[in-house]
C-alpha cells in the first residue's frame, strides 16, 4: 500500500509530500506550468523524462501524483475530460468481452456503451440492483459500477461486487465522481480502478475539464499510459495546473456542501410540492446499511421528484440564486432535469428503467449561504404551486 495514509485527507489535499518540491531556482511552493509541446533530447542516444507533450508533461506528472498522493494510489492518470478517462478504460476490452454496469450510469457513459459496444463485439447488461446477485455471466471481463449512481443515487455494495468479479476473473471499475475518497475509498474495498470526473469536487470551480484513473494495478496502469498516449487523450498543462490549485480545498468544500445538503433535504422533504427526495441509502434499509458501511458521509448531490401536474420548467424559472445548468461538484449550486440534459440519449422506456422520471431534479449542492439558498428552493416551489392553480 502507499505509504501516504499517515496524514489526514485534510492535510493531504493541502500539501503533497508524495514528492519532493518543484525543482526551480526559486524554490516555489507549486510546481510551474511547462507549456512546452515538445522537449529537446540528448544527441548521445540516452534518455529524458520528457519528450513530446503528449506522452508526458512535468505540470500533468505533478497533478497525477497529487492526485495519487490524496487517493492513497500507487499511480494516477490525468485525461481531457471524464469521459477520456472512461473511455481508456474501455479501450483494453476485447471483442467477445462482456460489461456489466449499474443501471442509471453517467449518460456520457451510456452513450458510448450505445455507441461502440455492439460494433465493436463487446456483450454488455446494465444490472438494476448488483447487492443480490449470486452469480455473473463467465464472459464478464468487467464490471463497471456508480455508487451512489448518477441520479438515483441508488447505492451498490462494492466489497459484493469485487468478490463476484474474482469467480470468473473480471475487473472492477468504480465511478467515484460523487464522493471523491473523502467519503469512499472503492480501492480499498477490492475495486481494480477508480474513474473520475476531475471537472467536479478535484476542480471546484466550473472552470476546468479533467479526467483521471486512478489503481494500484501497476501492469493495467501501464498498458492505460499507452493507451491514453495513443488516443492522445491527457490532460493539458494548464488543465492540470487548475486542478493542483483546485483540489486544495476539496475537503472544506466538501464538508459545507454536505451540511448545506443535508438542511435542502430537510426543507424539500417537508414541501407539499415535493414528492419524494433521493439521497444515499433512500431506496432500501440494505441500502442504507451497505452505503454507511462503506462510506463516511452522504455527500453533497441528491435528487428530487416534483408531484404529478407540476412542470420542471415553471419551477426553474423562478430560481434565482440556484443556477440551472448540468455538472456538479463546485462551489455553486446547480439544478438539473436529468431526462433532458443529461440523460436525453436514453429512451423513455430505458429512462424509466433506470428510474429516472421526467419529474426528477438533480441538485448539486454549493458553499452559498444555506438560508439563501432555501429561501430560492422554497419560492421557487411555492411559485410552481401557486401557478397551477
Amino acid at each position: 500500500m502507499p505509504k501516504n495514509k499517515s496524514l489526514s485527507f485534510a492535510t493531504r489535499v493541502v500539501n503533497d509530500y508524495s514528492q519532493p518540491r518543484p525543482d526551480d531556482q526559486y524554490n516555489a511552493v507549486v510546481p510551474p506550468i511547462y507549456l512546452a509541446s515538445t522537449f529537446e533530447q540528448p544527441t548521445d542516444g540516452s534518455t529524458t523524462p520528457y519528450g513530446y507533450q503528449r506522452s508526458g508533461n512535468p505540470t500533468r506528472a505533478s497533478v497525477e501524483s497529487t492526485i495519487a498522493y490524496v487517493e492513497g494510489a500507487e499511480h494516477a492518470l490525468a485525461f481531457a475530460t471524464g469521459m477520456a478517462a472512461t473511455a481508456t478504460i474501455f479501450s483494453s476490452l476485447q471483442t467477445g468481452d462482456r460489461v456489466l454496469l449499474t443501471s442509471s450510469v453517467y449518460g456520457g457513459t451510456f452513450l458510448f456503451v450505445d455507441e461502440f459496444f455492439e460494433r465493436r463485439g463487446i456483450n454488455y447488461d446494465f444490472v438494476e440492483d448488483f447487492n443480490n446477485l449470486e452469480e455473473i455471466p463467465e464472459d464478464t471481463a468487467l464490471i463497471f459500477l456508480e455508487s451512489p449512481t448518477n441520479p438515483t443515487l441508488r447505492v451498490t455494495d462494492i466489497s459484493h461486487v469485487v468478490s463476484l468479479a474474482k469467480t470468473v476473473g473480471a475487473k472492477v471499475v468504480v465511478d467515484n465522481t460523487f464522493s471523491t475518497s473523502y467519503i469512499q475509498q472503492p480501492l480499498e474495498l477490492g475495486a481494480d480502478a477508480v474513474v473520475y470526473s476531475g471537472t467536479k469536487y478535484f476542480g471546484g470551480h466550473s472552470d476546468v475539464l479533467a479526467g483521471f484513473i486512478v489503481t494500484n494495478d501497476s501492469e493495467w496502469y501501464a498498458s492505460l499510459k499507452i493507451a491514453s498516449k495513443a488516443l492522445g487523450n491527457p490532460l493539458s498543462p494548464f488543465d492540470s495546473y487548475s486542478i493542483i490549485k483546485g483540489i486544495k480545498t476539496l475537503a472544506i468544500r466538501l464538508d459545507r456542501q454536505q451540511e448545506n445538503a443535508l438542511k435542502l433535504r430537510e426543507l424539500l422533504s417537508g414541501h407539499e410540492a415535493v414528492e419524494r427526495v433521493l439521497f444515499p441509502g433512500w431506496f432500501s434499509t440494505q441500502e442504507k446499511e451497505i452505503h454507511d458501511r462503506q462510506a463516511n458521509g452522504e455527500g453533497a448531490l441528491f435528487a428530487f421528484e416534483l408531484k404529478a401536474g407540476l412542470d420542471f420548467h415553471e419551477f426553474s424559472k423562478h430560481l434565482n440564486l440556484v443556477r440551472f445548468a448540468v455538472s456538479l461538484g463546485s462551489v455553486e449550486t446547480l439544478i438539473c432535469h436529468p431526462a433532458t440534459m443529461i440523460h436525453e440519449n436514453l429512451t423513455p422506456e430505458e429512462r424509466k428503467k433506470a428510474g429516472i422520471s421526467d419529474q426528477l431534479i438533480r441538485v448539486a449542492v454549493g458553499i452559498e449561504d444555506i438560508d439563501d439558498l432555501r429561501e430560492d428552493l422554497e419560492n421557487a416551489l411555492n411559485q410552481t404551486i401557486q401557478n397551477r392553480k
